[in-house]
């Protein structure tokens, strides 16, 4: 139990470590969570940034997510990953090297998946854009992204208690995570609404 609890608190550091924070402080830039929707992700970057930053962030989300992933796997049964996947999104939200405000954590969970569940990573890329497609918003976008990443971690290890549960609670976070982004999204759909009165 002892070598569970140190990978999952390895999973929260390595997920603290906020790339969109350090490279913008690098660069001179200000610090991106004072802008916009005050989000260190992949979407806030780009807003600001532009594009090449956004893909490096992007990038080395993936790339650390993945890493975490086949580290992990050397250490735990499989059916306790998706909890790994938790705890790096976990350190990602709220990283205890920033002030506890970081990202939404959806490119590090989908990295994540793309080791342990390829099939499920790819359907979630799919349905990304997809919907991104259809609705031009973001974070909606996101979020089946990241019910599918969910789904597909659960099925990958037959919906096994802890599987299916890391997997619930991952999403939740996810979703908990896109609360000012909904609310945002109500105001301007009410707002619209009333215009056209």
């Amino acid at each position: 139990m002892e070598k569970v609890i140190l990978v999952f608190l390895l999973a929260y550091l390595a997920g603290s470590v906020n790339f969109a924070i350090l490279f913008f402080k690098i660069a001179g830039k200000s610090d991106p969570r004072l802008s916009f929707s005050g989000n260190a992700g992949t979407t806030n970057v780009y807003r600001q940034a532009g594009m090449p930053w956004a893909a490096l962030v992007f990038a080395l989300d993936i790339g650390r997510a993945m890493a975490l992933a086949a580290l992990s796997r050397y250490f735990i049964d499989g059916e306790w990953l998706a909890w790994i996947a938790f705890f790096l999104v976990l350190g990602n939200s709220f990283p205890c090297f920033h002030k506890f405000q970081g990202g939404k954590g959806v490119a590090n969970y989908l990295g994540f998946t793309l080791l342990v569940a390829p099939g499920a990573a790819l359907l979630a890329a799919i349905i990304w854009v997809s919907v991104y497609w259809v609705k031009r918003i973001p974070f909606i976008a996101s979020l089946f992204m990241a019910a599918t990443l969910s789904v597909g971690h659960a099925a990958t290890f037959q919906w096994a208690l802890p599987a299916a549960t890391g997997a619930l609670i991952t999403f939740a976070l996810i979703f908990f995570n896109h609360g000012s982004n909904m609310t945002q999204y109500s105001k301007d759909r009410q707002a619209s609404e009333t215009d056209e009165l």
